[in-house]
């Protein structure tokens, strides 16, 4: 008893030395943080999806504290999150453009050429022989897209993926799971896509599949505002130029071209 009474004493003389000597380190070491911080993370949705350009909702609301980042970058958090986080910063908002990711095919009727049953996954099905449909740029349908979106923006309806406008945010997550770069994210307002992504030639399209582009370049020839051009053997909007006067909606003898909205 004698022996173990000292040591309790010394364990506990110890550890208050200890606590005293944190309580010093935390007070002398410790970081100063902006009150906005919190302030502006409070107003997140929280999805930390990264449609922000940042490693999640806690990155943005830090580089938006500091001043170098826009109050309006929440893709999700639309009009409404940048308001109330421009207010925080005492500035004016800063609303980004909505946009929404387009799937740049529509062939539901391409034939298979062979039977998969792997993984229902789009990644791992495109790496067995480059994927089991005909069109070597189609989408595969197993709904890669679909799992990653974090909203429920995307449906698959009739074997191809479909976004929903109202409820996209364009956080891009569905453009990072196609293992064909089908998806891509564009405003609102560029409307008239093309929805093929097939490079090979007019010929060998038409072979597996009734809606692609076949390069042949009428699009191009009636667009009076020089916003489509065709490279190799497919045919590209530029956004900025594009009127969305539907010119070659009506030019292109396959219908590749149509209005997302």
């Amino acid at each position: 008893m004698e022996i173990v009474f000292p040591a309790v004493m010394m364990l506990a003389g110890l550890g208050a030395v200890f606590g005293i000597g944190l309580a010093v380190a935390s007070r002398a070491f410790a970081v100063a943080t902006d009150p906005r911080v919190e302030q502006i993370e409070e107003s997140l949705p929280g999805a930390n999806c990264g449609a922000c350009g940042f490693a999640g909702c806690s990155a943005y609301a830090e580089a938006v504290a500091k001043g170098v980042a826009p109050t309006g970058a929440c893709i999700p958090g639309g009009a409404s999150t940048a308001g109330a986080i421009a207010g925080i910063m005492g500035v004016e908002a800063d609303i980004a453009e909505k946009r929404i990711a387009v799937v740049h095919c529509q062939g539901r009727n391409v034939a298979s050429r062979f039977q998969y049953a792997g993984v229902t996954d789009c990644r791992a099905a495109a790496l067995l022989q480059g994927g089991f449909k005909s069109c070597a740029y189609g989408c595969l349908g197993l709904g890669s897209c679909v799992e990653a979106c974090p909203f429920g923006g995307i449906q698959m309806v009739d074997g191809l993926p479909v976004v929903n406008p109202d409820m996209c945010v364009a956080c891009g997550k569905c453009v990072e799971a196609c293992p064909r770069d089908l998806i891509s994210l564009h405003p609102v307002k560029a409307a008239v896509q093309v929805m093929c992504r097939s490079t090979d030639k007019g010929g060998v399209v038409r072979k597996v599949c009734s809606t692609g582009c076949i390069g042949c370049k009428k699009c191009e020839k009636v667009c009076d505002a020089e916003a489509i051009h065709v490279e190799n053997f497919l045919a590209r909007i530029d956004d900025q130029k594009c009127t969305q006067c539907g010119k070659c909606l009506d030019a292109c003898p396959t219908h590749a071209i149509a209005r997302v909205l």
